[in-house]
């Protein structure tokens, strides 16, 4: 009984996952909003989970290890998403990952070569659904993610016993 639970919730952090990535690319390419760099960084732990998924299928005894890496994978993700709400908020200013090289411009070339890799500010919000950012559902998603890996780790903690 145990392991058809645990399938469940492997199914659903794969399902998830996937449909998490293919809302944000809907968002950038269809929408045409444009994304940060530590949004693009928050989209990471969704495409690791689905790979540690995959392989979680592919090899069976290994089940605590892939449940392990899973559990690893979305406490990142809470922390980044975290880190980014606070720079949405002023908490803390942005880091070097949200600032632009624009600094070391000679030539008109490097100019017009800036402006094409123009980097998206991490404190401005462009897309918001019912009043709240992204990163904050994002940090909503990794706890539920997070907290379904655990149920994982358990179950397969106890089939080992």
């Amino acid at each position: 009984m145990n392991n058809f639970k645990k399938e469940k919730y492997l199914q659903i952090l794969f399902i998830l996952s996937i449909l998490i990535l293919l809302a944000a690319y809907v968002i950038q390419y269809i929408l045409g909003y444009q994304p940060c760099n530590l949004c693009l960084i928050e989209r990471v732990p969704y495409a690791l989970a689905i790979i540690v998924l995959i392989l979680n299928y592919k090899f069976k005894k290994d089940q605590i290890f892939f449940s392990v890496l899973l559990l690893m994978i979305f406490f990142f993700s809470f922390i980044i998403s975290v880190y980014h709400l606070s720079i949405e908020q002023g908490f803390i200013s942005e880091s070097v990952l949200c600032s632009t090289n624009n600094t070391d411009l000679i030539t008109k070339e490097d100019i017009l070569k800036s402006l094409q890799n123009f980097n998206i500010s991490c404190k401005d919000v462009a897309f918001k659904i019912f009043g709240l950012s992204l990163t904050t559902y994002n940090i909503f998603i990794s706890i539920l993610m997070f907290l379904i890996s655990a149920k994982i780790y358990y179950i397969n903690y106890d089939i080992k016993k």
